[in-house]
């Protein structure tokens, strides 16, 4: 092997490690992860209001109906340790 072909296979190897170090930071950034799937799923609820505003007026009645469930479940079990 040439002094060359060292050289080329040295940058090679940094281009490799540092796109394995670039993923690997990507997936341990939680915060950006969060950020990226609160986009996706704002895009994907917007997207679902155009075509299918009644879909979206019955997901957000299911969401609402769930958290007062919760909430009256919580209330109640509170209520009662009294």
């Amino acid at each position: 092997m040439t002094t060359n072909d060292l050289r080329a296979e040295a940058r090679h190897a940094r281009a490799e490690l540092a796109s394995t170090l670039d993923a690997i930071e990507y997936k341990l950034n939680i915060p950006k992860q969060l950020r990226i799937k609160r986009r996706r799923l704002t895009h994907a609820l917007r997207q679902l209001g155009e075509d299918s505003p009644g879909a979206l007026v019955g997901i957000a009645f299911g969401a609402a109906t769930v958290v007062g469930v919760i909430v009256w479940f919580g209330a109640s079990a509170v209520a009662k340790n009294r």
